[in-house]
């Protein structure tokens, strides 16, 4: 098992910054991806960006709304992986998920069905 928790969410106006970070721990080497996905008020949850690894090598993910305003990235020593979030919008509201996955296809999907091990979440709030 993978325990996450998500830490650093708040409210910040628009234009602001946030970074929010996915503590990991138990079997963190059993995991190969790690994603943020997050849900807003009535709406579905959503792939907002991953990173997955193998071997030597990283790739990140991003969808279309945060591209170039959100940066993940990773801290092996710590176990953890930070959500660094610019350029704040409201539409960026919602409840952010960390999640953690067995294979390292996990990040090119982009589906939450592809996770295996979930964080319980934490508030974005952007003010206009």
């Amino acid at each position: 098992q993978v325990q996450l928790v998500e830490s650093g969410g708040g409210l910040v106006q628009a234009g602001g910054s946030l970074r929010l970070s996915c503590a990991a721990s138990g079997r963190t080497f059993s995991t190969a991806s790690m994603g943020w996905f997050r849900q807003a008020l009535g709406k579905e949850r959503e792939f907002v960006t991953a990173i997955s690894w193998i071997g030597g090598s990283t790739y990140t993910y991003y969808a279309d709304s945060v591209k170039g305003r959100f940066t993940i990235s990773r801290d092996n020593a710590k176990n953890t992986v930070y959500l660094q979030m610019n350029s704040l919008k409201p539409e960026d509201t919602a409840v952010y998920f960390c999640a953690a996955g067995r294979s390292y296809s996990s990040g090119s999907d982009r589906s939450s069905n592809s996770y295996n091990y979930w964080g319980q979440g934490t508030q974005v709030t952007v003010s206009s």
